[in-house]
């Protein structure tokens, strides 16, 4: 690549803020006739420099490289975040590995941004590090719900919290993510409801079609997150049930959309007393996808 407009983050989440700043390197790269570029990172490097302060990832790798594409950025580059890297001051990251390694000509970051050893690489810096250098640089401002920058701290805080209507507002679109189901232990299917492993939450499941005349789409459904302790395991996990669909999908690759919580994790005292909860659990996530 050659003359690329480029950012650079961990971009964790692909929420709307970060979208502002993709939608800014997109079109100044079609302006200028040159590829538009995302570098970000893994592990986050908070992994590397603090592990005990590091976050619980919004989205995977794989899951950054399709909302990127999705907004139209050219190139993604997933650098390997270690110590050595780590180690580097902003000056040596702008040459070393933006220059030299992606050729970059002009740089966009958001308002807040910071990189480099200590994240000492701020907005004021760059700038001084553009003239000196002779790229061109821009910032994008804060992009606010409620007045509040949006970041990925509040929307983790928010999906913890069960609050997933924040979540939507400060990602641009329903909390999510995607994982290839699992066989588990078919419990669901002794108590008349089949269950997919990834009904606290009503949820969308998107499935893709494997052109063999399998059907793919969208279909609701009603989602268990956490432990079963019912059934005695305590470990967290995902359990989908989902509604007028019928099918295996073992093997299979599914997006899940988190749309509303409907009640906390349970203990009941029998398998009957859970059936019926989880009927009234289905009525009322049926009613929540139908709004």
């Amino acid at each position: 690549m050659t003359g690329t407009v480029a950012t650079v983050g961990t971009f964790d989440g692909m929420h709307r803020g970060h979208r502002a700043v993709l939608g800014e390197v997109v079109r100044r790269g079609r302006a200028a006739g040159s590829p538009s570029l995302l570098v970000t990172f893994d592990p986050h490097p908070l992994e590397v420099v603090n592990p005990s302060a590091a976050p619980r990832l919004l989205t995977l790798p794989d899951e950054k490289r399709a909302l990127a594409a999705g907004l139209g950025v050219d190139r993604v580059e997933v650098v390997g975040f270690t110590p050595e890297l780590a180690r580097l001051g902003p000056e040596e990251f702008v040459r070393d590995v933006l220059r030299a390694r992606f050729e970059m000509q002009e740089l966009v970051l958001g308002y807040d941004h910071g990189f480099g050893r200590g994240r000492s690489g701020d907005v004021d810096l760059v700038r001084r590090l553009a003239r000196e250098d002779g790229f061109r640089m821009d910032v994008v401002a804060a992009v606010k719900d409620h007045g509040q920058p949006i970041s990925s701290s509040l929307i983790r805080t928010a999906v913890a919290h069960g609050d997933l209507d924040s979540a939507a507002r400060g990602l641009g679109r329903p909390y999510g993510l995607r994982g290839v189901v699992e066989r588990g232990a078919g419990r669901g299917r002794t108590i008349g409801v089949p269950t997919i492993n990834l009904a606290g939450y009503a949820v969308w499941v998107r499935i893709r079609g494997r052109g063999d005349g399998e059907r793919g789409g969208r279909y609701g459904g009603m989602m268990n997150q956490g432990p079963r302790p019912t059934f005695g395991v305590h470990a967290r996990g995902l359990e989908i049930h989902l509604f007028d669909f019928t099918g295996d999908l073992y093997g299979e690759t599914v997006t899940v959309e988190w749309v509303r919580r409907l009640r906390d994790v349970e203990t009941f005292p029998s398998r009957a007393a859970l059936v019926d909860q989880i009927g009234r659990d289905a009525g009322a996530a049926r009613a929540i996808l139908k709004e």
